[in-house]
C-alpha cells in the first residue's frame, strides 16, 4: 500500500487514475459472523473456477452428440460468464468479477496458457520433419502458402477500410500468418477426443501439422521483430539477438541438462522428483525471460518444452505431473479470462469497421481448407479422406486466443475485433469437428467380406496370426499356445509379434517395424526371446517383430492394420488376471475394440500357467488334456477347429462336450445344421484317434449347463477352450445373463476363467471372424451422432 501527499492524492482522484478500496482478508470468519465469502478474494477464486466448470461441463454434456471437443465447451462455458451473457448484469458482474478479480483471473490465465504450451511442447518432436515424405511436406507447404498469399491479397484489397493500427505491413502479417498456419497444440488434443490418433488421417494430419508449426514459428519470429521495430528500428535488432541468446541457451544448455537427468536415472525407474519440480518451476522462469526481451511470454515455455526429450522417462513424468492440475484448474481460468474480453454487445455499432476483418479472416479460412483439399486429392487421397484432413487442418483453438490476446497487448485489436475473431474461430472448429466424425470413419478399412478364419483357412496352408503382447509376463503363456497349436511343414505359422506400449510423454503414436533396419529401434527383451524362440524352432514358426506406441483408447486401430495387410485369419489378446479378483482390466477397452472391428478372428488367452524362462515353450510333461465346450454358433465352431489342429499334435488329448437343449428348444434350425456338419466331420475325421474324445450332454437351462461344466472340473484339464458368445443356443445360457461382469471371454468364458470355479487351467476364449456388411459403416448421419465417447 503506497502512502501518498493528501495534496498528491487528490489531485490524482480528479484526474481519475487513483481508485480506493478497502483492503479485506484474502479469508473470512465464516458466514455465522456475518460476513460474505464472495468479498473475499479466496473464496471468490473458488467460485469463479466452480462455475465454470459446471457450466462447461453442462455445455459439453449438451453439444455431446455433435462430437465437439472440450475447447468448444470451454471457451463457450468462459463466453456465458462474461459480459456477453451472465456478466451484463451489473449485479452478477459486481459479485463475482470485481475490479481485484480481473487482475487475478489475467494473471493465473496467462500461466495457464504458458503451461499449456510447454506441456505441448514436450509432447512435440519437431525433429519428425526430417523423416517426413514429400507428401506431407508438400500438403503442409500449399496450406499455409496459398491462404497466407490469397489473405495478404485481400487484406491489401481492404486496407484502406481497415482501422488504422490493422493496416499497418506488420499486423497485416500477423494477422495473415495466424490464418495460414495449424496449430500442433490445438490439433492434437482434438484428434485424440476424436479417437483418431492411430488412424491413417491422424498421424497424417498430426505430422502435417508439425511442419505448418515449424513455418509459423518463423512466421511468429517476423512479426514480434517487425513489431518491436515500428518506432525504433535497432529494437529489432536487439530482439533477433535476443531471440538466438535465449533459444541458444535452452536448446543447447537446458536440453543438455536434461539429457544428463535421462542419462543418470536407471532404467524402469522414475525420473528424481527434485528435477521434475525444477523443470516445472523453469516454466515461470523462462516466461519471465521471455517476457523481458519482448520474445512474448508465452514462446519461453514452448520452446521450453521442446527442449524437453519426449517420452519416458523425463517427458512421460512432467507430462503425468501436470496435465491434470493444468486441465482441470489452469486451463478454466485461461478459458475464464478469454469469456471476460470477449463481449458480443461490443460489436454493436462497429459493423463497418469489422466487415474487412470479417471477409479477411473467412477468406483465409475458407481458402486454407479448399488449398489443403487440391494438394491431398493431387497425391491420389480419396475425396471423402481429403475432405477430412483439409478439415481437420482448418481447426482453431487456444493458440489463436493467445495471439489474439497478444495482439490486444500490442494494442492492434480493441475488444471488438477480438470478439469477432475468438467467435469465428469457435465457428470453425464447432462446424468441423462433427463434419470429422461423420466422413471418417478409422474401422471402416476393417469391414472386409473375404473369409480370414481359421475354419475356412486350408489346411495344407500357412496360417497368418497376430500375437498382441503388453510385456514379458504375457510372453510364455503366447509361446506355449503357438507350439500346441501344431504349426508343421505343410502348415507353417507366420507369427506378427505387436508389442503393446501406452503413449505418454509424447504425442505423435509410433508404428515400429523391426524388420526394416533404417529404423535404427533396437528391439525389447520381448521381441528377442521370440527371436530365440523361433530359432528353437526351425522352419515351421516364423516370427515378424512390430512394436506400436499409442494411447490405449486407439491402440486396437494398429492391431487391426496389422491383421488387415497381413491377411491373418487370427488375432490372439492377452487377459489381464486382475480381473479374476474384481480389479479393473488394463486393457478391456483395447480387448473389446478388437473384438469389435477386428477383421479376421480373435482369441484372448487367459494364462494361469506358471510364469517361465522367456526362452521356454511347452513344459516337460508327455500330455496335456485340453477341453473344448462347444455350445454352437460360429464362434464354437471356430473354437472346435482350432482345437482340431491342436490336436495333430501327438502331446495333446482333446475332450469335446457339446451342449444341446432338452427338445432342440431354442434352436436356430441355420445354426443347427451348420454345427452338425462341422461336428459330423470332426467326429469323421477322428473316430479313430483315442486321444479324442466326444460326448453330448443335454441340458434344460444355463443352470444345469454350468452344474455340468463345474461336475468336469474333477478332470485335470491344462486349458478350456470356448466359443465366446455369437450364435449360441439362448436356452442354455437361461438366468446367467447377470451373472457375468466381463463379456471379453463371454458368460462360459468367464464362468470358467472365475475364482469360483477353482480351476488352475488356462482359458482361451475364440470369436471367429464377423463380415460386416456396408450397413454397419459410418455412411448415416444419425449414427454417427451418438452420445458415446
Amino acid at each position: 500500500m503506497v502512502n501518498l501527499d493528501p495534496i498528491d492524492a487528490a489531485e490524482l482522484i480528479k484526474k481519475g487514475i487513483v481508485i480506493c478500496r478497502i483492503k479485506d482478508k484474502n479469508h473470512p470468519f465464516g458466514i455465522f459472523y456475518g460476513q460474505n465469502p464472495l468479498d473475499y478474494a479466496f473464496p471468490l477464486l473458488l467460485i469463479e473456477v466452480s462455475s465454470f466448470l459446471i457450466i462447461s461441463r453442462f455445455v459439453h454434456f449438451l453439444l455431446k452428440p455433435l462430437r465437439q471437443p472440450k475447447v468448444v465447451s470451454g471457451i463457450l462455458g468462459g463466453i456465458i460468464l462474461g459480459p456477453s451473457v451472465l456478466s451484463r448484469s451489473g449485479k452478477f458482474r459486481a459479485y463475482m468479477y470485481p475490479d481485484n478479480a480481473d487482475y487475478v483471473i489475467r494473471n493465473l490465465g496467462v500461466i495457464g496458457f504458458m503451461y499449456f504450451l510447454f506441456i505441448s511442447g514436450v509432447k512435440m518432436d519437431v525433429m519428425m520433419v526430417k523423416k517426413l515424405g514429400k507428401k506431407h511436406w508438400y500438403i503442409a507447404l500449399v496450406g499455409v502458402l496459398v491462404p497466407l498469399s490469397s489473405s495478404i491479397a485481400i487484406a491489401f484489397l481492404e486496407r484502406k477500410s481497415f482501422d488504422k493500427r490493422i493496416s499497418n505491413l506488420s499486423s497485416i502479417w500477423g494477422i495473415c500468418s495466424s490464418l495460414a498456419i495449424t496449430a500442433f497444440p490445438v490439433l492434437y488434443p482434438i484428434v485424440r477426443e476424436l479417437n483418431l490418433l492411430s488412424s491413417e488421417i491422424g498421424r497424417m494430419a498430426l505430422s502435417t501439422a508439425v511442419v505448418s508449426d515449424v513455418i509459423g514459428m518463423n512466421g511468429v519470429l517476423i512479426f514480434e521483430a517487425s513489431k518491436q521495430g515500428e518506432n525504433r528500428p535497432i529494437a529489432a535488432l536487439w530482439f533477433m539477438i535476443s531471440f538466438i541468446v535465449v533459444v541458444s541457451s535452452v536448446f543447447i544448455g537446458v536440453r543438455q541438462a536434461m539429457l544428463w537427468i535421462v542419462r543418470t536415472t536407471p532404467e524402469g525407474k522414475q525420473v528424481d522428483q527434485i528435477y521434475v519440480i525444477a523443470i516445472l518451476l523453469g516454466v515461470m522462469v523462462i516466461g519471465f525471460i521471455a517476457d523481458m526481451f519482448g520474445l512474448a511470454i508465452a514462446n519461453g515455455p514452448l520452446w521450453l518444452g521442446l527442449a524437453v526429450p519426449d517420452g519416458p522417462p523425463l517427458g512421460a513424468i512432467l507430462v503425468e505431473k501436470s496435465e491434470t492440475i493444468l486441465t482441470n484448474f489452469l486451463m478454466p481460468l485461461s478459458f475464464i479470462y478469454v469469456g471476460m474480453i470477449t463481449d458480443v454487445s461490443s460489436m454493436s455499432g462497429h459493423w463497418s469497421n469489422l466487415q474487412p476483418l470479417f471477409f479477411m479472416v473467412l477468406g483465409g479460412y475458407s481458402i486454407k481448407m479448399i488449398a489443403t483439399l487440391a494438394a491431398s486429392r493431387f497425391f491420389d487421397m480419396s475425396t471423402r479422406d481429403s475432405l477430412t484432413l483439409s478439415l481437420i487442418m482448418s481447426l482453431r483453438g487456444e493458440v489463436e486466443f493467445i495471439l489474439f490476446m497478444h495482439w490486444m497487448d500490442f494494442e492492434m485489436i480493441d475488444k471488438p475485433q477480438f470478439t469477432v475473431l475468438v467467435l469465428m474461430s469457435v465457428s470453425v472448429t464447432a462446424f468441423a469437428t462433427p463434419l470429422i466424425s461423420i466422413l471418417y470413419d478409422p474401422t471402416r478399412p476393417y469391414m472386409v467380406n473375404t473369409r480370414r478364419n481359421i475354419q475356412h483357412n486350408p489346411p495344407n496352408n500357412e496360417l497368418n496370426i497376430v500375437v498382441c503382447i503388453h510385456g514379458e509376463e504375457n510372453l510364455s503363456g503366447f509361446m506355449k499356445l503357438l507350439e500346441v497349436s501344431n504349426p508343421s511343414i505343410n502348415s507353417p505359422f507366420s507369427v506378427y509379434a505387436l508389442l503393446l506400449v501406452e503413449l505418454i510423454g509424447r504425442a505423435n503414436p509410433v508404428f515400429i517395424d523391426h524388420e526394416n533396419e533404417e529404423n535404427g529401434v533396437e528391439k525389447s527383451k520381448v521381441h528377442n526371446a521370440l527371436k530365440i524362440f523361433q530359432e528353437t524352432r526351425g522352419e515351421y514358426i516364423k516370427v515378424h517383430s512390430y512394436t506400436t506406441i499409442a494411447p490405449k483408447k486407439s491402440m486396437y486401430q494398429d492391431i487391426c492394420d496389422l491383421a488387415l495387410s497381413k491377411k491373418t485369419s487370427l488375432i490372439i489378446l492377452p487377459y489381464n488376471n486382475n480381473n479374476l479378483n474384481g480389479g479393473k482390466q488394463r486393457s478391456k477397452s483395447m480387448n473389446s475394440n478388437v473384438l469389435e472391428h477386428a477383421p479376421c478372428s480373435v482369441g484372448i488367452l487367459l494364462d494361469k500357467s506358471p510364469y517361465q524362462n522367456l526362452a521356454c515353450g511347452v513344459s516337460a510333461r508327455s500330455m496335456h488334456h485340453f477341453v473344448v465346450l462347444f455350445l454352437g454358433g460360429s464362434d464354437a465352431r471356430e473354437a472346435v477347429t482350432y482345437a482340431d489342429r491342436m490336436a495333430s499334435n501327438p502331446d495333446i488329448s482333446l475332450t469335446v462336450f457339446r451342449f444341446l437343449s432338452c427338445d432342440n428348444v431354442g434352436d436356430n434350425v441355420m445354426e443347427k445344421k451348420l454345427d452338425d456338419g462341422l461336428v459330423t466331420w470332426f467326429w469323421v475325421k477322428n473316430e479313430g484317434n483315442s486321444r479324442i474324445v466326444y460326448r453330448e450332454v443335454v441340458v434344460r437351462n444355463g443352470e444345469e449347463t454350468i452344474a455340468a461344466i463345474q461336475a468336469m472340473n474333477n478332470e485335470c484339464y491344462d486349458l478350456w477352450i470356448v466359443g465366446r458368445k455369437n450364435g449360441i443356443n439362448p436356452v442354455l445360457l437361461e438366468g446367467l445373463s447377470n451373472w457375468s461382469d466381463n463379456n471379453e471371454l463371454g458368460v462360459i468364458g468367464d464362468f470358467v476363467a472365475s475364482v469360483d470355479f477353482g480351476s488352475r487351467a488356462s482359458v482361451l476364449a475364440v470369436q471367429q471372424q464377423i463380415l460386416r456388411g456396408q450397413e454397419n459403416s459410418s455412411g448415416s448421419l444419425l449414427g454417427r451422432f451418438c452420445f458415446s465417447t
